[in-house]
């Protein structure tokens, strides 16, 4: 057999080989993957490599050192499930590098880090001030976060004492200008309800690209002509004013008329009204 046609069938085999230990080895983000991972993703990548292209004459030497590789780490991963010695040992641990404010230099100095790398990793954080950081740690991955001192942070609903609706995935349901029905059918809608709505805004399907469906029912459109511009859904809004409106004619009626039971009447059903308003509120008004 001629030698490309040997290099050929092997890179072929080792390929659908190394796509289904990757998958055994496990999904991880390559930028937050600790430096072992890499490791041992690198080494399982070059006996690969050499194997297919012959360089090695024995290949149950090369399928030996490529288990290794491959099965070690998996093997390491389940114990350090199970074990947080085994952990620390394989991944490291974390590093505090700011406590309470004040750097701590002789972390800094174990992580070899230095002060311009610190503040620079600080501003990707959206940390610009020293004086603003209460607390940063170096995870086993190499990556910082940061914990802002309680006046910096961003001031949230909850701070407020607000109650805002929770909110799931937006669904695509039109792609490059094509329906998608199930993600249609997930959302409890139909192919009817989208073509309702396309209508109402007065745009084709051919010239949406992609089209959203949030969690409120609202649809979003990009369209292929940027020129044409999309009205914004104000669905839920205009049934808020209903609302608003009906309440403040209620209390309009109960005000006006001279019939006691009527007033009493009317006065109630603005008051339900308005307990309701408090309600739906955060699921109509963000």
């Amino acid at each position: 057999m001629q030698t490309w046609i040997q290099i050929l069938l092997s890179s072929v085999s080792l390929f659908f080989l190394m796509l289904i230990l990757v998958r055994l080895m496990g999904k991880r983000n390559i930028v937050r993957m600790t430096p072992f991972r890499f490791v041992s993703y690198i080494v399982a990548a070059v006996i690969a490599a050499i194997m297919s292209l012959n360089l090695i004459a024995n290949l149950t030497f090369g399928f030996i050192a490529l288990s290794v590789w491959v099965l070690f780490p998996i093997a390491l991963d389940y114990l350090s499930l199970k074990s947080k010695w085994i952990h620390d040992i394989v991944n490291g641990k974390e590093t505090v590098l700011i406590k309470h404010g004040n750097i701590m230099e002789e972390n800094l100095l174990q992580t070899r880090l230095t002060a311009e790398e610190l503040l620079r990793e600080l501003r990707s954080k959206n940390a610009f001030s020293l004086a603003d950081v209460e607390f940063a740690v170096m995870e086993d991955t190499g990556d910082i976060n940061v914990f802002m001192k309680s006046h910096k942070k961003p001031v949230s609903s909850y701070d407020l004492g607000m109650k805002l609706a929770p909110l799931t995935e937006p669904q695509t349901v039109i792609l490059d200008g094509n329906m998608l029905n199930e993600s249609l059918f997930s959302l409890g809608f139909n192919r009817e309800w989208l073509e309702i709505q396309l209508e109402t805004i007065g745009v084709s399907i051919d010239n949406v690209f992609i089209g959203q469906v949030d969690s409120s029912g609202d649809l979003y459109l990009d369209l292929f002509d940027d020129s044409i511009q999309i009205p914004q859904p104000k669905v839920k809004e205009m049934l808020y004013a209903n609302f608003e409106k009906s309440q403040a004619d209620l209390m309009s009626f109960s005000l006006e008329t001279k019939n006691e039971a009527a007033r009493k009447m009317y006065s109630e059903h603005a008051e339900k009204l308005e307990q309701l308003m408090g309600k739906l509120k955060p699921y109509l008004l963000r």
